[in-house]
């Protein structure tokens, strides 16, 4: 005769919780600095000294340090923050550029093919295609000119 199972239920069941190795433990005690991601080392060099800051904000700080003449990518600036598949988050962060305290160059960030993707969101659409000819960036077609040479890396420069 077979035994019945137990039954268990699925809320009773609960995932470990999350806690710092004990490696990481031991070398906190004894004053050892622990490696940091990418987004904690940018925010702790940031300007401002702040460090409880948005995503956002982080994407506009780093756009506001590519130099002029320079372009760099939306998936630059989120493997930069240490969030390589956050591409499209960035491009929301730099639509929403205009309600910045400060001013964001949100005309230096372009696709990862170097088109202006995001010149639909000036006013008019062919003010980004200026703002870089301004600047001394060739474009031709919507599409940045020498883009392997005009691209500004912020993970390697910052």
């Amino acid at each position: 005769m077979a035994t019945p199972k137990k039954k268990t239920s699925r809320t009773a069941r609960k995932a470990p919780a999350k806690t710092p190795s004990a490696r990481s433990r031991k070398s906190a005690a004894k004053g050892i600095p622990t490696a940091r991601s990418p987004r904690e080392k940018f925010t702790a060099i940031k300007p401002s000294g702040g460090k409880d800051d948005s995503f956002f904000e982080l994407v506009h700080e780093i756009a506001r340090q590519v130099p002029r003449g320079r372009v760099t990518t939306y998936g630059a600036i989120a493997a930069c923050l240490g969030t390589r598949l956050s591409a499209r988050m960035v491009g929301w962060a730099m639509n929403a550029c205009h309600l910045a305290k400060r001013p964001v160059p949100a005309h230096r960030v372009v696709n990862r093919v170097g088109l202006l993707s995001g010149k639909h969101h000036f006013n008019p659409p062919e003010k980004m295609q200026q703002l870089l000819k301004k600047e001394g960036v060739a474009v031709k077609d919507d599409k940045v000119v020498h883009f392997a040479r005009t691209f500004w890396d912020p993970a390697k420069e910052l």
